[in-house]
């Protein structure tokens, strides 16, 4: 399981009586129970989310793009086309409900909020594969936004009151890892339901009907559906509750070891114990420069992510002239190699304490990947271009997940920082869904600079950031500033993360 107890050297007494209890042996096998139950658990409810958002591209070579007429653009004459605007309507409501989602899980509890909103994109995805015409699925994607735009803030949020500053790196990696998962297994997956559908040799004309009468792409969407209803009625089981209430979910801790580790995170931030809600220090963290700092990191990440989710098979179909089956199953090689260099880099960041160079060294395997993937004229390189930007942008994921999750503190302001990032994470599916358009097939330029601007961006962020913690954390070991300190705190001490 994922190795290490994160310890610090100052104890308050409360530390001292619930930390005493246990054996250093003890602890760990708590922290890992965590890991079994929380992580896992997350992680393969974000795996299906993954595959239920970015599942269009798949659906799209699998002929739902012909059969719904996508490539039409909208409104007539305009550079965009119907499969760009069915893309992009989900992301409208995405960012739009991101804040009140960290707001209510903290209300509801993580069970019963994650568990009701898995369970009803399902049946969303499940009505997508029925739609008649364009306008019925756009429709469907923008109830999904509403649907989905609770989950990956929550989790976010979820997993930082759970760990430590220097435990919760590998941790996100091992969430977002989760997801590459789905990324890599999705174009396999897709080939193998869309051949529930008619083949070309047994009908005059595409689109050919399958099983129940319906196309190859349909089925992609009715039985992920239906695979996310199940998982998602499920979760409410497996899912676990914040500290201060684990004790309550079903078959996990006791109250003691509860307690032990809201003290374990108190002591290594502060702001474990829950605060009761409070709108001013909600909104007074949108006041912080860096929430917005961690926020276009986020953004720069996303656009090249959601960019490879939403158009790779259509690039390795149109671009690289690979088969349909070859594209789709493609897709996965590339994500296997991220999910590898996640983990190492989640690993790295935790044992050497660093996190705004694990951000650079991933935005340095994009800038050498997309030029190649790019500009190089066999298919063969190009391919070895997806796997550099693959492996980094992904692994960028997670990283910057804990470079803002170690350098914020305090339950509302995390709540808000989590909301923000993630809402800007949907504002990089937008770019995403746009930087690839139609009228550049199938060099798709444009796309290739835009994403190269995105990591440049990201590293020039990191670097003005690493300036700013440097010179604040001089001044906290002058005795001339507190970092990061409230009035209700019990903690002061705290430094930045490089």
């Amino acid at each position: 399981m994922l190795e290490d107890v994160e310890r610090t050297p100052t104890k308050t007494s409360y530390d001292q009586d619930y930390e005493s209890e246990f054996t250093e042996q003890e602890q760990k096998k708590i922290i890992h129970r965590i890991d079994r139950r929380l992580v896992v658990t997350v992680g393969v409810l974000y795996c299906i989310s993954l595959m239920d958002r970015t599942n269009l591209s798949a659906a799209s070579v699998a002929g739902m793009t012909r059969e719904l007429k996508l490539a039409l653009p909208f409104p007539a004459g305009s550079t965009v086309s119907r499969y760009s605007v069915v893309t992009l309507v989900f992301f409208t409501t995405y960012i739009f409900f991101q804040p009140p989602s960290t707001v209510l899980i903290r209300k509801l509890g993580p069970r019963l909020h994650l568990s009701v909103i898995t369970t009803a994109w399902g049946a969303v995805m499940i009505g997508m594969g029925f739609v008649k015409n364009w306008q019925d699925l756009a429709g469907l994607r923008v109830v999904l936004g509403i649907l989905e735009a609770g989950f990956f803030p929550s989790c976010v949020y979820l997993l930082s009151t759970w760990y430590t500053r220097f435990d919760v790196g590998k941790r996100y990696s091992v969430f977002y890892m989760l997801g590459s998962l789905a990324s890599a297994c999705a174009g396999i997956l897709a080939y193998g339901l869309m051949q529930l559908g008619g083949k070309p040799s047994s009908c005059a004309a595409p689109p050919c009907p399958g099983h129940a009468g319906l196309t190859g792409w349909r089925w992609i969407f009715i039985i992920e559906g239906a695979l996310t209803c199940a998982l998602g009625l499920g979760s409410y089981f497996a899912l676990v509750d914040f500290p201060d209430m684990a004790h309550k979910s079903w078959k996990f801790l006791n109250e003691r070891e509860a307690k032990f580790i809201i003290a374990r995170v108190d002591r290594d931030r502060g702001d474990a114990k829950p605060q009761p809600f409070s709108a001013s220090k909600f909104f007074r963290a949108g006041l912080d420069i860096k929430i917005w700092g961690y926020a276009m990191i986020f953004f720069n990440t996303t656009s090249v992510t959601y960019a490879l989710a939403y158009f790779l098979p259509i690039i390795l179909n149109e671009k690289m002239k690979f088969s349909v089956a070859a594209s789709q199953c493609l897709v996965a090689p590339p994500y296997a190699l991220a999910a590898i260099v996640m983990y190492a880099t989640g690993w790295a960041g935790d044992k050497y304490r660093i996190r705004g160079p694990i951000i650079i060294f991933n935005m340095l395997l994009c800038l050498i990947g997309l030029p190649i993937m790019g500009f190089h004229k066999k298919a063969s390189v190009q391919y070895f271009g997806v796997f550099l930007t693959t492996a980094g942008a992904n692994s960028n994921i997670p990283a910057a997940m804990s470079y803002q999750a170690n350098n914020i503190r305090g339950q509302w302001k995390r709540a808000f920082c989590s909301a923000t990032l993630v809402g800007f994470g949907g504002i990089g599916g937008i770019a995403g869904g746009l930087v690839f358009r139609a009228q550049d097939a199938p060099n798709y330029r444009p796309g290739i600079y835009a994403c190269i601007a995105c990591c440049i961006l990201s590293i020039i962020i990191v670097g003005l950031l690493t300036l700013k913690f440097q010179r604040s954390n001089s001044k906290a070991e002058r005795g001339d500033v507190e970092l990061e300190y409230d009035d209700e705190d019990d903690q002061r001490g705290f430094r930045y993360t490089i």
